[in-house]
């Protein structure tokens, strides 16, 4: 008989392998920036966000923490080697030292962050309730933050007129991890599961990647405004301009005309000696 602790178990294989495809779909990004030896603008803050997501549910789904779990540690342990990975591709090149340095100080800290938190855990207290309320608690704050971090870029969207930093996948992905996640935690229920495929809102990448885009699109359509508007202005100006040369030209001529006009006056009314002497080499009109 299909009991409901079958259809979990379907149903967290799926979230699995909804999640692999999320943890990969910065592949692409990464092959770019293998290639160019370089991470042009792309930001770290996703990939550590999801480091530190990723440490804290393998804690939360060990055995001596929150039994019947194991889902949860397969998948998020093989998301912690994958995000391992990414940064340490982002680290080898990041041109800026800067910016190298707080990525490598990111990592340090939250390293020593989860280490001290397993320790204090394991250690202070006994039961596998408090064990569950206290990193449970602690990864969907941090599951929160892993969703908004693509909001961090939300700034160079705008300023570059491009979603390229924001790749689309990761995105989408986001989105079906966390239903996938939320129908895993409903059949037994379990309200951190619960807040980390819904209450940490996956939606909100794709919906804020419509907004950019439509910020984007009315960029452009204000841009397409003013330069037609600058070229209507440029236009009046040629077309104004060749009337004045036109007009310049027309005082030029007349000038030259009552130049010539007045040396003939002026050479017929002198003698004829001075108009043509040649023995002083003089030549008038």
């Amino acid at each position: 008989m299909f009991s409901k602790d079958d259809a979990r178990t379907i149903v967290g294989i799926i979230g699995n392998i909804i999640a692999l495809v999320l943890f990969l779909s910065p592949v692409p990004t990464f092959i770019g920036i293998w290639k160019k030896k370089s991470v042009d603008e792309y930001s770290a803050v996703p990939y550590l966000a999801t480091l530190v997501n990723c440490g804290l549910w393998v804690l939360y789904g060990l055995p001596i923490v929150h039994p019947h779990s194991m889902l949860v540690v397969t998948i998020n342990g093989t998301g912690l080697l994958i995000e391992i990975v990414y940064i340490s591709i982002f680290l080898a090149f990041s041109k800026q030292p800067g910016k190298r340095l707080r990525v490598a100080a990111a990592v340090a800290a939250e390293c020593v962050f989860l280490g001290a938190l397993a320790l204090l855990v394991l250690t202070l207290t006994h039961s596998t309730s408090t064990r569950s309320h206290i990193i449970g608690t602690l990864s969907m704050v941090a599951n929160i933050i892993m969703y908004a971090s693509p909001l961090s870029i939300m700034k160079l969207v705008i300023t570059t007129k491009s979603v390229e930093y924001m790749p689309f996948f990761l995105s989408l992905f986001s989105f079906l991890n966390g239903i996938s996640w939320t129908a895993y935690a409903l059949i037994r229920f379990d309200i951190f599961l619960v807040i980390h495929g819904g209450g940490g809102l996956p939606g909100l990448e794709l919906c804020s990647r419509a907004v950019k885009k439509k910020v984007l699109r009315t960029m452009e359509e204000d841009c397409c405004r003013e330069g037609g508007a600058v070229l209507a202005l440029l236009e009046k100006k040629v077309c104004r301009g060749e009337e004045e040369l036109e007009q310049v030209a027309s005082v030029d001529a007349f000038c030259t005309l009552v130049s010539t006009t007045v040396k003939g006056v002026e050479a017929a009314s002198l003698p004829a000696v001075y108009r043509h002497d040649t023995s002083l080499g003089l030549a008038i009109g």
